[in-house]
């Protein structure tokens, strides 16, 4: 079942489902919140030929490797709008359709080994690009085709409780605090 929940508002209050709420840490944590969710991540997939990572909890909920793989293409997706954010003057993205991209490239027939290998390269690229921003980039702004307009800054937290959100999805723990490392 396609989701079609406009999730910007986890910019105005704490979501209520795992807890994330994305003003209550400094946007420069995002990156380390990104390697610490990766972790997670792997530690959750290594389990690799596990029965239960491709087992759904109900014909339209993904299992824990489909919900493993779409985080990986959200690292990969994020990482390349936030590239153009900082290289092109406000960029407009084309759409991307999650469930279509589920089903085309076969999320679940997918290795967990080879999923959690490419998650943490992603992850790694997303996060060393956001430790990149600096100043007036967190400024900078882009549109999605549905005309949400995002600085730098409101797309790292909205992207940030993407990731976040869907290991609680997996896992039903909620996040220690914001889940960023220890400085």
């Amino acid at each position: 079942m396609p989701d079609t929940k406009d999730w910007t508002w986890v910019l105005e209050r704490p979501c209520a489902e795992c807890g994330l709420d994305t003003q209550s840490f400094p946007r420069e944590a995002v990156a380390g919140m990104i390697r610490v969710n990766a972790d997670a991540w792997q530690d959750l997939l290594a389990g690799a030929g596990r029965d239960d990572l491709r087992r759904r909890p109900s014909p339209s909920v993904w299992s824990a490797l489909e919900y493993g793989c779409h985080v990986r293409d959200v690292h990969r997706l994020y990482d390349k709008r936030l590239a153009l954010m900082l290289t092109v003057d406000g960029p407009h993205y084309p759409n991307w359709d999650q469930d279509a991209t589920a089903v085309a490239d076969r999320y679940a027939e997918q290795d967990p080994a080879t999923v959690a290998a490419a998650l943490r390269e992603a992850a790694g690229a997303l996060a060393a690009r956001f430790e990149g921003v600096s100043g007036d980039q967190w400024q900078r702004t882009g549109v999605r085709s549905d005309g949400a307009r995002f600085t730098v800054e409101s797309f790292a937290r909205y992207y940030i409780h993407d990731p976040v959100h869907h290991l609680y999805d997996v896992t039903g723990v909620r996040p220690a605090a914001h889940a960023a490392p220890a400085s």
